[in-house]
């Protein structure tokens, strides 16, 4: 009976603890995370995965986080990819209707907080507006201040890759 009590009171501490918890601490959110690799995996870019992970950690979790790549991609890079957690997707030519398809699709899925997209062209900006009509928070990493400025413009966040 002793034994029962003790269980009773430690199972209502952490319920109660866990209630509190979650009421005043904030909830991460949830990142869908899609990297244009032909555009941003260059050697002469210099642009590695983990900076992009860690710059997207003050912004919540990354639940889904998919890189595109051509089938040119060799494989050291698709071993990369892997390593820092992310998972490669191979297209066959231009990789920009799979990975708009891909993003568009995660818009749609309620536990997906905020999109994410690596680039460095405009051609993602008609999954970032739907995205936003949809009230998901929209973030665009890019390389270049000067690059694809319609991007810039509508999205919620912006990170410049290489500035710390």
């Amino acid at each position: 009976m002793l034994l029962f009590i003790i269980y009773s009171i430690i199972f209502l501490v952490f319920f109660v603890f866990d209630s509190i918890k979650s009421k005043f601490l904030p909830k991460k959110k949830n990142i869908a995370v899609f990297v244009d690799g032909p555009n941003i995996l260059r050697k002469e870019l210099n642009i590695d995965l983990s900076e992009i992970k860690n710059r997207l950690s003050k912004y919540g979790l990354i639940k889904i986080g998919r890189v595109f790549l051509n089938q040119f991609a060799s494989n050291k890079l698709l071993e990369a990819v892997v390593n820092q957690g992310f998972e490669p997707l191979i297209s066959v030519g231009d990789i920009d209707v799979s990975m708009a398809c891909d993003a568009v699709e995660a818009i749609y899925n309620p536990s997906i907080h905020s999109i994410a997209f690596v680039t460095r062209d405009s051609d993602f900006l008609p999954a970032i507006m739907k995205a936003k009509r949809a009230g998901k928070e929209t973030i665009v990493l890019m390389v270049d201040k000067s690059a694809a400025v319609a991007l810039k413009n509508h999205a919620d966040q912006l990170i410049i890759l290489g500035d710390s």
